[in-house]
């Protein structure tokens, strides 16, 4: 099976960690619904930044989705994995925070900060750890990216078991179901926000949107590829939603303006810097909504560099039918990462 990698302006070599540090993680499709039948595996979804773990010797790296490097953000868990008696691996996982029982995204975010010195007060102050959940390289060196996942798991157990340390633990799975769509019943509630099914059989598919997603609310991750002033106001009154099409450009699928009155000052500042055409390269905003006549029709176009995470009800013809619901932030995403797919099948045709 060949390795896919990510499309990064210079792909490091596999170096010491047995596997390039931009070694592109398994992804997950959207459905409605869990798949039925043997062949699958079920885990939670967990709230967290989703992160590679790369460990050779003392060397410890940590990776997002994008490729990015989290380790500065996270000291903490990089000095917790280097002084592993475990000398080498690479292990796919989730970086979670938890605050009084409850996992907490927002610590994570606050985690992205350019200040040193930020950074180790919150390291301190709220700790990461992860939850593991795939293994891509051996303790041995070995590559397990071509192995089912039924053996990736089996060594993974083994070797949490040796680390013996609750900063470092094992994601709960199932092959039953029935106990799955408990745990989906659950989401949103706790600790995750739904349920990930894997094909028990199947080797790791690096890049590739391999895994089912279900969520209980359904939301998407949306590039804010501009905004329009509030009427009659110098302030930010709507972001305007993209998605990456199959031709890699980026359409324009709806709008957001749940943006709380405080947030409004400092975010329009942080809009304004970004301003840049075309913001969007594929189907661009049209005029005022029908609906709305007060709405201006002219827009603002933007850098393609903001990610956010919206709560849609309704899709049609390959765009939100109604305003959606501003979620969070998420700078740990990549633009490039929000495609149609996470709308499947209720993608454009």
């Amino acid at each position: 099976m060949a390795v896919r990698q990510k499309k990064t302006p210079a792909t490091q070599a596999t170096g010491a960690f047995g596997l390039p540090l931009d070694f592109a993680p398994m992804e997950a499709r959207a459905a409605t619904d869990l798949p039925e039948g043997a062949a699958w595996w079920f885990e939670p979804k967990w709230d967290g930044f989703r992160c590679l773990v790369f460990k050779e010797g003392d060397a410890v790296d940590l990776r997002a989705k994008s490729g990015k490097p989290l380790g500065r953000y996270f000291p903490e868990v990089v000095a917790l994995v280097a002084q592993l008696s475990v000398e080498r691996f690479v292990i796919d996982g989730e970086l979670v925070i938890e605050i009084d029982g409850q996992l907490d995204f927002e610590a994570l975010q606050m985690r992205l900060h350019p200040a040193e010195s930020r950074i180790k007060k919150l390291a301190a102050a709220t700790p990461a750890r992860i939850v593991l959940f795939d293994m891509l390289l051996a303790p041995d060196g070995a590559s397990l990216v071509d192995a089912p996942l039924s053996k990736r798991h089996a060594a993974l157990d083994k070797l949490v078991k040796k680390f013996k340390s609750p900063e470092l633990s094992l994601s709960p799975g199932t092959r039953d179901r029935d106990e799955a769509l408990r745990w989906l019943s659950q989401a949103g509630a706790g600790a995750t926000d739904g349920v990930v099914a894997k094909q028990w059989s199947a080797p790791y598919a690096p890049g590739e949107r391999a895994m089912v997603k279900v969520k209980r609310l359904r939301t998407a991750d949306c590039v804010v590829g501009g905004f329009r002033y509030a009427s009659k106001s110098k302030e930010v009154g709507s972001l305007l939603l993209g998605l990456y099409n199959d031709e890699g450009k980026l359409d324009h699928i709806g709008y957001t303006s749940t943006i709380s009155d405080a947030e409004r000052p400092a975010l329009t500042k942080k809009l304004e810097k970004l301003r840049h055409a075309p913001g969007f390269t594929g189907d661009a905003p049209g005029g005022p909504s029908r609906w709305s006549t007060e709405r201006s029709a002219q827009w603002e176009p933007l850098k393609p560099e903001l990610v956010v995470e919206v709560r849609y009800d309704h899709v049609s013809g390959g765009r939100l039918r109604h305003g959606a619901k501003l979620m969070r932030w998420r700078p740990d995403k990549a633009p490039e990462q929000c495609t149609y797919e996470q709308i499947a099948p209720l993608r454009k045709a």
